[in-house]
């Protein structure tokens, strides 16, 4: 066998298949381009769906790839078990209706067995079938020439997730020796058991049946292989490596966490789970802050919050206890470099993330472990920490509750999850469901692919032209001709229309012939390089084959161009502005407005908003030419240009410059000079999501029409203001400081009258075994103004339980207080006022000094007072 590296295998693999006529087909982004079924690319397969389900015809059908992948479905396995990772590597290869099952098999034992290529042993090589697969069966030992001993019939051998493509598969197995496992009696030492000897490493999928909605299968229009090779196995036996984490692909990582911790890996089971832990975690969120995904509560983003903090966590029993993850970025950056160059070219951006995320979570980690652990002392009893404990410790110290309950189950306890989902109010998503099945894929339509006579688009060039009508499509079927009244789908053997992509919309307009016309209502891209028209007809009829016009409206055309050059422009100016880590995550360009997301981490100021609106206008203004000329993607990157985020291109590109400001791959269409856009303006920018931002702008008349309003807004404000425009900021800022004076005055009144009142609220303490408490419904506006009872009633010195509450806004406001001497004596402000607060439809606690909380049923504050008293005499 040869001694290869990672990056080695991977560049092996990929060129063996270019070798037989596939095409490599990049990495796609982490984060799913126009695909809502899925929180993370998780699979070859999953950004090939486009093929598989003939949305989209490739330009060659037998592809490879090698596909940075990542799920979450066990990340409390990570560390633990010797091959259970987040972040992954699947090397496959994939016929979209071209070969089959005899290429397959023959190719991957060639790429396995060959001195040229791996070199393995071929009796070190088992493979598994579906039992009823008597073809596959046959091809191994006919073409190959494997004996029966080395092929295992199992039953699960069937890929099927529902409705969709399915069909048997065959996975190979590599024999790592007796030294795994020798053991005759064991019932789980075979090929597909669970052990550890026999390690899968391909899975060749034979998809050739659709499962119907109605449970039957059905033979697909084109069969096709999609394969599955995870890299970081195959490099452990390559590199005969006890675990994944030994390879070249971790080992970098686990150094520089030696380095760092003072500890050694490999002497401890204990440390050496926190080093894989470690390692794992820093790949999957280094690579997926590259690919646009920020840390936050929700989604994808809770998943990097939830792998940052489980590390922190395990860092601790390797005595690292300060923000450290950031410095792994680079290692990771190095080894992936050959491949993957998008970490070690941002990798200051990721690092700054990660840093910020580390300093956070550490702000509160000590002393939420110390309430962790007085929660867990206060559930041994019952077994199980409440979910409002777990509620507590996620909402205020950050704890994601799958790491409480690590630290519970290291402790022999359970935790109440329907407890926490209840706490939680279905407010946030903990990315529960990240799992690695690719969704179903929509079932092979015939219809669309089969329509192949050429249609060409020449909107760049042509806004009206005559043509001829190839296709009419209606209700899903071909047709003949379509009439008044009627909708219809039409493909044109040229088309000025253009069709919905990039961010720019599709081009309306009208269809007339003689005796005829039809409003064009959408135009799509269809998957054999058409155009295809969704129509309303308004008079007369259409017959495949006449000849028509068709005629773009110019007035929204001329819109859309000025808005996408200004797209161009702004995406310039934010990285200009901002920094390069500013990279496109969504674009909407229509004739009256545009709007653009971005990724970028935290606030914009107005100062840079008028800064980027400045420069874009700048740019306006000084009459830049935008010149567009179609380029081998090669030479488009060595020119700078840049490519949107997660998007496919071809061999050839189509390039738009604008002077020697912006430089970009892109397909729309735009104005030859940006004088024609005429004026810029933002008129909003906000957050849309963790780490993503939208700014939505307008260009020339429509850029006109909001400063004019603008202005008329101004002069109405001037006048209720009795004062003139110019003025209106300080006349303003007059108001402002008369408003906060009265307010000041106002909080003073209060004050004197919490004081008048205090005198009387204080006075007859009940006495409960010898505890003097106060326990009263009051008159207070807010939380505020309870607290000025409360500073009154310690000012006092005296000893006792205070509690006060009001109600107002159907709302319940709690406070309360304990003396010292009485803290002393084991009495406990906020566990009082936590059990208070839940009489009253509420929650909340605190300190034992001081505790606040509120209640959502204001009926029963009476009958949740009376409990102090209660309360107090069950704790003596």
């Amino acid at each position: 066998m040869k001694q290869l590296s990672s990056a080695e295998v991977r560049q092996m693999f990929l060129d063996f298949f270019q070798e037989k006529g596939h095409q490599v087909e990049p990495s796609a982004p982490l984060v799913p381009i126009n695909d809502a079924s899925l929180l993370w690319i998780n699979s070859g397969v999953a950004t090939l769906k486009k093929y598989f389900d003939g949305s989209v015809i490739p330009d060659n059908p037998r592809i490879t790839n090698a596909q940075k992948s990542i799920r979450t479905n066990d990340i409390e396995n990570v560390g633990k078990t010797a091959r259970h990772h987040t972040f992954f590597e699947m090397l496959g290869n994939f016929s979209i209706g071209e070969y089959f099952k005899e290429e397959a098999i023959v190719w991957a034992w060639e790429f396995l067995t060959s001195p040229k290529w791996i070199g393995f042993d071929p009796d070190k090589l088992y493979v598994t079938v579906y039992p009823e697969d008597e073809e596959a069966k046959n091809i191994w030992k006919e073409k190959v020439g494997l004996t029966d001993d080395h092929i295992v019939p199992i039953e699960d051998n069937f890929w099927d997730i529902g409705e969709g493509p399915s069909g048997p598969d065959s996975e190979i197995f590599y024999d790592r020796g007796e030294a795994y496992g020798n053991d005759p009696t064991d019932p789980e030492l075979y090929p597909g058991g669970e052990n550890e000897r026999y390690l899968e490493i391909w899975n060749l999928v034979f998809s050739q049946f659709n499962h119907n909605a109605d449970g039957t299968y059905t033979p697909l229009p084109k069969k096709n292989i999609d394969t599955g090779m995870g890299l970081e196995r195959m490099v452990s036996i390559i590199q005969d490596a006890p675990t994944n984490f030994e390879t070249d692909l971790f080992m970098p990582i686990i150094r520089e966490v030696e380095a760092i911790s003072g500890e050694k890996y490999g002497q401890n089971p204990e440390t050496d789970t926190a080093f894989k832990v470690i390692a794992d975690h820093i790949r999957t969120v280094a690579f997926a802050i590259g690919d646009s995904a920020l840390p936050s509560n929700e989604g994808r983003g809770y998943v990097l919050r939830r792998l940052l903090r489980r590390a922190v966590r395990y860092a601790k029993n390797i005595n690292i206890n300060e923000p450290f993850m950031y410095k792994l970025v680079p290692v990771v950056g190095q080894i992936m470099n050959s491949y993957y160059p998008e970490v070690e070219k941002q990798t200051e951006f990721i690092q700054k993330i990660i840093r910020t995320e580390e300093e956070r979570f550490h702000e509160t980690l000590n002393e939420g472990l110390a309430i962790l652990e007085e929660m867990m002392v206060a559930a041994k009893e019952s077994g199980q920490m409440s979910g409002a404990d777990i509620f507590k410790l996620y909402d205020t110290f950050g704890f994601p509750v799958e790491l409480t309950e690590e630290y519970a189950e290291d402790n022999g306890l359970t935790v109440d999850h329907a407890g926490f989902e209840e706490e939680m109010n279905k407010q946030r998503d903990r990315a529960r469901n990240a799992r690695a099945d690719v969704k179903s894929m929509s079932v092979q339509t015939e219809l669309l692919t089969s329509l192949t006579e050429k249609s060409t688009f020449v909107g760049y060039e042509a806004t009206t032209i005559a043509t001829e009508v190839l296709y009419i499509i209606k209700a899903g079927s071909l047709a003949e001709s379509a009439s008044r009244g009627e909708k219809a789908q039409v493909i044109f053997k040229e088309t000025p229309f253009y069709a919905e992509s990039g961010g720019q919309v599709a081009d309306h307009g009208i269809i007339t012939k003689a005796g005829f016309t039809a409003t064009v209502l959408n135009v799509q891209k269809a998957p054999n390089k058409q155009n295809i028209h969704e129509i309303r007809i308004e008079s007369g009829s259409l017959n495949k084959g006449d000849h028509v016009t068709l005629e773009v409206d110019k007035e929204s055309r001329r819109g859309i161009i000025k808005n996408h050059t200004a797209t161009h422009l702004l995406h310039r100016a934010l990285k200009d502005v901002l920094g390069d880590h500013v990279n496109q995550a969504g674009s909407l360009v229509e004739p009256n407005r545009l709007r653009f997301d971005f990724s970028h981490f935290g606030q914009i100021t107005e100062a840079e908003l008028s800064k980027m609106e400045h420069i874009v206008n700048r740019k306006i203004w000084d009459q830049l030419a935008v010149d567009i000329k179609e380029m081998p993607i090669k030479e488009a990157k060595e020119l700078g240009a840049m490519a949107l985020f997660g998007e496919k291109y071809g061999d050839v590109v189509r390039v738009v410059r604008i002077g020697n400001y912006s430089i970009e791959l892109c397909g729309g269409i735009h104005v030859k000079n940006t004088a024609e856009i005429g004026l810029f303006n933002i008129i909003s920018e906000s957050g849309i999501g963790a780490g993503t931002r939208r700014i939505e702008a307008v260009t020339g008349e429509s850029a006109y029409r909001f400063l004019n309003q603008q202005e008329h807004y101004l002069k109405e404000t001037a006048n209720l203001l009795k004062t003139t425009p110019k003025e209106s900021p300080q006349k303003v800022e007059q108001l402002h400081q008369e408003v906060r004076e009265l307010k000041r005055e106002n909080e003073s009144l209060l004050a004197k009258l919490a004081n008048a009142a205090s005198a009387d609220i204080f006075s007859n303490p009940e006495d409960v075994g010898g505890v003097p408490v106060i326990a009263k419904q009051v008159n207070a506006k807010d939380m505020n103004q309870l607290r000025q009872y409360m500073d009154n009633w310690k000012e006092t010195k005296a000893s006792g339980i205070l509690v006060l509450g009001a109600a107002h806004d159907d709302k319940v406001s709690l406070i309360s207080a304990v003396s010292e001497d009485l803290i002393k004596e084991g009495y406990h402000a906020g566990k009082l006022l936590k059990e208070v607060a839940t009489r009253c439809g509420g929650n909340g606690g605190g300190r034992p000094d001081t505790a606040q909380a509120g209640g959502k049923d204001p009926e029963k504050l009476a009958s949740a007072l009376a409990y102090v008293t209660e309360w107090v005499a069950a704790q003596q």
